[in-house]
């Protein structure tokens, strides 16, 4: 089972008790988060709530502004 696979339903993933910290500079973490067209996945299709869910939108933001992700797939 891989590290962003929900255990339970309903549980986020970045609440775990060994949980990655949400950062702008992890690009492999924040590429799970979008599809190929570069749109972000919902907190539904994510199983993330809703603190962790700002904190990613933000940090894919972040990441899009100093160019470390594509704003649009390709």
């Amino acid at each position: 089972m891989s590290k962003f696979e929900p255990t339970r339903r309903g549980v986020c993933k970045f609440c775990a008790k060994d949980a990655p910290i949400v950062d702008y500079k992890d690009i492999p973490t924040l590429q799970k988060f979008s599809s190929a067209q570069g749109k972000m996945f919902g907190r539904k299709k994510l199983g993330t709530c809703a603190k962790h869910q700002r904190l990613i939108k933000q940090a894919v933001k972040r990441a899009r502004f100093l160019g470390l992700l594509r704003y649009i797939g390709r």
